[in-house]
């Protein structure tokens, strides 16, 4: 029975061998196929349609029935090309739902095939990776690492099975684009992206250092398959198959991201990384990602909301806030006029908007997201939590606790976040004003250590930040805390936000002064000169953004002078060496900013949201290099 397969194969193989070879060698390769009919529900537009070279591996339908259709030991089991062609016009149809906000619609449309077809796994999985990671809800982002999980072993299915000979081979001369089927060359990128997003939730899940080795670790494979792809797509004998746009758009999204993420990384892990033969070019990243959401692929939309959630938020949390807001809003514009009340849409229209100190607009934004769709509550979590912050920035707290109390109430991302942000809001009352449900600051600071969430074993940096800071509040005759939430927006880049609009700036500027007054007038405690240091810091932050640059780096200078009389804020220190250096990037000192940097960098251990800060700084190292090397961790943009 084995000798008769491997016979059938062989025959197989020698008529295959017969009527293929190069296709600029022969008649058949040179044959013209009709355009592809496009697909109508391409979020980006109208589906691929371009008159294509007939690939090697299209050539199945020129062998005789008996080897097409195969004996029952042989028979192929693979999705046919019209197949593959129809499960990606019906995945687009389905994110073309989800974009709509019938989330519940593109769901079922897709559940049917999702243990057959793996562009109906890979799309399945990844609308419930997007509602992870925009929701953070711990139980979202266990679903979505299970599922994609299962969309990997579909994949599988559907990947070349290499025997030894075909390993060997391809260990001595590489691989090339005749080894693969269509389906093959699909089911391989498809692969790689279930990998790469099973990374992505993992360091969802855990942004500290141990997060992106365990991510690095689980992608290896990933990467080494785009690596792979990315290589022959640029041979030289590649020949452009039926569906070759949407693969295109596939090698690209997974080029970028590696590219983009890898240039992010502090320097010490990016080393270890780049031991074992990672590398990341964030200029290369960028360029692939924005070639990718210009293709009309169903990859597009993936590639346009990375570019989004990195020019918005992730230049903003783990950067130094400046993220090119132009060109997001070059990439939402079209979304928005296809997709006018996409929730999605409409969210990173309100966090523009917040970006660029048009806090009214931002708000209206937000409120139009919530009233787009009911179906999936935690979009309007999403829009509570900016909502909080746009009202904090405008200093009503009022209106900023009432949000926190929603979400505390509403989303179980971090119930020790809320909590402490509502007990922050509530220290910022005055006096004579009422406290909405008879909350109590002081009681509610000293419930936050309770409410501490582990997700996949480990605490979130920011509640162990908020319950470091409460500390105080456990002792009988607790000790205030100046400014908690003005010190939390500090540690989400808030202050890059305001820094856009003079009146919000100078708002701050005067409410961190009167803190200020009120701390000189204090008794004196451990906690009095750190709470002072604290002041000093935002307050530098202010006066930078309003242009009085020798005050600001005269209070930065402080903290650092001092910083052996800090006991319990340590992160006040390496956060004020690193503003300072920003602040000579701002006049092109970029000798003086470096040594800064890798001061705060290699001296400071240990302290409260350290890989944060650390990220921040491998940020702004990146400024100081000349343009060419900026972003560039490798000596070729290949990754």
């Amino acid at each position: 029975l084995v000798r008769r397969r491997l016979e059938s194969r062989r025959r197989a193989r020698c008529c295959l061998g017969a009527g293929s070879g190069r296709a600029s060698s022969l008649s058949p390769g040179n044959e013209r196929v009709p355009a592809v009919t496009p697909v109508q529900h391409s979020p980006a537009g109208p589906g691929c349609s371009v008159e294509v070279d007939l690939p090697r591996w299209g050539r199945a339908h020129m062998e005789p029935p008996s080897f097409r259709e195969g004996t029952p030991e042989t028979k192929d089991t693979s999705p046919s090309k019209s197949d593959l062609k129809a499960a990606l016009g019906e995945c687009m149809t389905a994110l073309d739902l989800f974009l709509s906000n019938n989330f519940s619609d593109a769901l079922t449309h897709l559940q049917a095939k999702t243990k057959d077809s793996m562009y109906h796994a890979l799309t399945y999985a990844t609308i419930l990776e997007m509602q992870a990671m925009m929701t953070f809800d711990p139980q979202d982002i266990l679903n979505a690492g299970n599922t994609m999980k299962e969309a990997q072993a579909v994949c599988q299915r559907y990947r070349k099975k290499s025997t030894v000979a075909d390993s060997f081979n391809s260990l001595v001369h590489g691989q090339t684009l005749d080894q693969f089927t269509e389906e093959e060359i699909h089911a391989e990128v498809c692969y790689a992206e279930c990998l790469l997003q099973r990374a992505a939730l993992t360091f969802l899940q855990d942004e500290n250092m141990v997060g992106f080795i365990k991510g690095g670790i689980k992608v290896r494979n990933s990467y080494q398959t785009y690596r792979e792809l990315h290589a022959l797509e640029k041979a030289s004998n590649y020949v452009k198959g039926e569906n070759h746009c949407h693969f295109e758009g596939g090698v690209k999204l997974g080029v970028g991201a590696f590219n983009l993420t890898l240039s992010m990384l502090p320097t010490r892990i990016l080393r270890l990384l780049e031991f074992v033969g990672f590398s990341g070019n964030k200029e290369y990243g960028l360029t692939q990602l924005q070639e990718g959401a210009s293709l009309h692929s169903f990859r597009a939309v993936l590639c346009t909301m990375l570019l989004l959630c990195y020019h918005t938020f992730l230049t903003f949390v783990l950067g130094t806030g400046m993220g090119n807001i132009e060109e997001a809003e070059k990439l939402l514009q079209p979304y928005l006029k296809r997709y006018p009340k996409g929730a999605i849409f409409l969210f990173f229209a309100g966090r523009i908007e917040e970006i660029k100190g048009n806090i009214d607009t931002a708000i209206s934004r937000f409120e139009e997201c919530c009233e787009a769709q009911q179906y999936w509550k935690q979009f309007h979590h999403m829009c509570y939590w900016e909502l909080m912050w746009c009202y904090t920035y405008r200093r009503q707290w009022k209106m900023a606790y009432y949000f926190a109390d929603l979400l505390s109430k509403e989303n179980t991302w971090s119930k020790a976040t809320y909590a402490y942000m509502k007990a922050s809001y509530l220290s910022m009352f005055a006096e004579d004003d009422c406290k909405p449900f008879g909350d109590d600051e002081v009681e509610l600071f000293r419930t936050v250590p309770s409410l501490k969430l582990k997700i996949a074993g480990k605490s979130l940096p920011t509640e162990k930040f908020a319950i470091r800071k409460c500390r105080r509040y456990q002792s009988k005759n607790p000790v205030r805390l100046a400014v908690p939430p003005l010190e939390m927006m500090y540690i989400w880049n808030g202050y890059a936000v305001i820094g856009k609009h003079r009146d919000l700036t100078e708002g701050m500027l005067e409410t961190l002064n009167q803190a200020e007054v009120t701390l000189e007038n204090t008794p004196a405690s451990e906690f009095l000169f750190d709470d002072q240091c604290l002041v000093k810091l935002l307050k530098g932050l202010c006066l930078k953004y309003l242009g009085k640059v020798s005050e600001a780096e005269e209070y930065f200078r402080y903290i650092h002078s001092n910083e052996k009389k800090i006991k319990y804020d340590h992160y006040l220190t390496p956060n004020a060496l690193l503003e300072l250096a920003l602040l000579h990037l701002e006049y092109d000192r970029k000798e003086e900013a470096a040594k800064l940097l890798d001061w705060a960098k290699h001296r400071y251990k240990n302290y409260s949201m350290e890989s944060r800060t650390h990220f921040r700084i491998q940020a702004a190292l990146l400024l100081t290099k000349p343009h060419t090397e900026n972003g560039d961790h490798s000596a070729s943009p290949v990754p």
